[in-house]
């Protein structure tokens, strides 16, 4: 029986990630800070997890436990937005939750995962964290960090011997709430087309999976722009 567990399954890339993964036979769980907007999923078990509180990592260790396992933990919680006048509140709240949210939870996959000998950790961070981006500075901050610490454990489970897989999937702009606002954004990407190549690769279990062609290539761009070109663009 395979068994997963879906963080930010109440909307958007999570909710469709969810409902694909109920497809192909998955037992799921779910969690999501609002808790009420799981309804409707299919039949799983849903927990009201917070990543920011305290007692998130009870909540999750909860949740396993009423799955009975976990094989694959797929992580979607985030938020983010724009912040050119770096609005304090902005700034500390993204940090808050992306991450020492994410930190908080990835780190506690993991540790169940090495007790256990085996697991999948997916997660999706961003393009963003590919260069810091002035438009919005601790969003991409937060994003370059957790493509490192994905990075991170995945060696150090490599050098204990542990049987972990990781998937780094990083997607460009997409249609969901996140976006949300008067700002258009270019090259839009719909999430449950999205969804589709998030489960493609984790059942492939690739290492990092950018979504999709026209990003890969921005991205690969992005990477050779020399830090003294890179300050003088205007985002």
């Amino acid at each position: 029986m395979k068994r997963a567990i879906v963080i930010g399954a109440s909307s958007g890339i999570g909710r469709e990630v969810a409902t694909l993964l109920l497809e192909q036979g998955w037992t799921l769980g779910v969690a999501a800070r609002r808790v009420e907007l799981l309804n409707g999923i299919g039949d799983v078990q849903a927990e009201l997890i917070d990543v920011t509180a305290d007692d998130a990592v009870a909540r999750l260790r909860s949740l396993i436990e009423r799955l009975g396992g976990m094989d694959l933990f797929f992580y979607a919680s985030g938020i983010g937005k724009q912040n050119r006048e770096l609005t304090e509140d902005i700034e500390l709240r993204t940090v808050e939750t992306n991450a020492l949210g994410f930190t908080r939870m990835i780190g506690e996959a993991y540790r169940y995962f090495a007790h256990q000998g085996k697991g999948h950790i997916a997660a999706i961070t961003s393009i963003a964290g590919t260069k810091g981006l002035g438009p919005a500075p601790s969003y991409s901050a937060t994003k370059a960090l957790q493509n490192v610490y994905l990075q991170a454990l995945e060696q150090q489970a490599r050098a204990r011997g542990l049987k972990i897989s990781f998937t780094d999937i990083r997607p460009g702009f997409v249609d969901t709430a996140l976006l949300s606002g008067d700002f258009h954004y270019p090259m839009m990407l719909k999430p449950e087309r999205v969804a589709r190549q998030i489960v493609a690769a984790i059942n492939r279990r690739q290492h990092i999976r950018v979504i999709d062609w026209r990003y890969r290539l921005l991205t690969s761009l992005w990477r050779r722009i020399p830090r003294f070109v890179w300050r003088r663009i205007k985002l």
